[in-house]
C-alpha cells in the first residue's frame, strides 16, 4: 500500500487524469493494497508450507493467532501478480473464478486492466463470467476496451461479451475505447452481430426502465413518494432522475 505521503504527492497528477485513467489508477491501487496485504501474511512469523496447518501453539507460549484471507482476496491478489500456478491450486481446489471484492472488481476485472492474458484465459476456461460486473457495471469488456488492449478484446468477444453492455455511467464498451484498432474490433463485432444504432439506444434505456419499474413497485407496495431510499434521496426526486437519463 502506498504511504499516505506518496499518495498525497500523486494527487495533482491523479487531478489531470481522465475518469478512465483515474479508474485504472484506483483500481491498479486496489490491487496492489490486496498483494501487500497478502504478502505480510506469507511472511509472517511460524508460516506453514503449503497444505500444513497453522501452529496452535508455541514453547512457553499461548495460542499463536494468525491473520487468514478469504479466498476472494487470495484469488485477486494471486491474479493480480500474474501468478498462474497459484491461481490454478486455487480453482482446483473449489475457489470459484468469479469471487470479487467489496467493489465487485473479479480477477477477470482486474487480469484485463494489467494485459494479463494467459491469466485471462486461464480464468475464462475455468468458468468466470465473461459479463461480471462491479458495483459500477464495469465489465471485464469495459476495462479492456478502456485499456486498449485490443487481444482481450477480441477474446472476450470470443467467448461472448455483452458488446451493449452499460455501465453505471450510461457508457457501453465502444463509448470508452480511445484506440483506434481497438475501437474498430468492436465496431465490427457490433455489426457482425447486426446490432444498429436503435438497438444501441434500447439497450442505453434498460437500466433506466429497470429503475422505473422497480419505482412502480414500490408504489404500488403503498411506497410514499417523499419517503427515504438509497442514501436518503426520496421517490419523489429519483424518478425525474431517471426518467431524464
Amino acid at each position: 500500500m502506498a504511504e499516505h505521503l506518496e499518495l498525497l504527492a500523486e494527487m495533482p497528477l491523479v487531478g489531470r487524469m481522465s475518469t478512465q485513467e483515474r479508474l485504472k489508477h484506483a483500481q491498479k491501487r486496489r490491487a496492489q493494497q490486496v498483494k501487500m496485504w497478502a504478502q505480510a501474511e506469507k511472511e509472517a512469523p511460524g508460516r506453514k508450507g503449503p497444505g500444513e496447518q497453522p501452529r496452535e501453539e508455541t514453547a512457553g507460549q499461548g495460542p499463536r493467532k494468525r491473520v487468514l484471507f478469504p479466498p476472494s482476496v487470495a484469488l485477486l491478489e494471486a491474479a493480480a501478480r500474474n501468478d498462474l500456478e497459484e491461481v490454478q491450486q486455487l480453482l482446483s481446489r473449489g475457489v470459484s473464478p468469479d469471487l470479487a471484492n467489496e467493489d465487485g472488481l473479479t480477477a477477470l476485472h482486474q487480469c484485463c486492466i494489467d494485459d494479463f492474458g494467459e491469466m485471462v484465459q486461464q480464468l475464462l476456461e475455468a468458468g468466470a463470467d465473461v459479463n461480471a460486473c462491479d458495483s459500477e457495471c464495469w465489465t471485464p469488456l469495459h476495462a479492456a476496451a478502456t485499456c486498449g488492449h485490443l487481444h482481450l478484446v477480441e477474446l472476450l468477444i470470443a467467448r461472448g461479451a455483452d458488446l451493449l453492455a452499460v455501465n453505471a455511467d450510461g457508457n457501453m464498451p465502444y463509448d470508452l475505447c480511445e484506440d483506434e484498432r481497438t475501437l474498430d474490433c468492436l465496431e465490427t463485432a457490433m455489426a457482425s452481430r447486426g446490432i444498429t444504432q436503435e438497438g444501441i439506444e434500447e439497450a442505453r434505456a434498460v437500466p433506466e426502465l429497470r429503475v422505473l419499474e422497480d419505482i412502480r413497485s414500490l408504489l404500488r407496495a403503498g411506497a410514499s413518494l417523499d419517503g427515504p431510499v438509497d442514501h436518503g434521496a426520496t421517490l419523489h426526486w429519483v424518478l425525474p432522475v431517471a426518467a431524464r437519463r
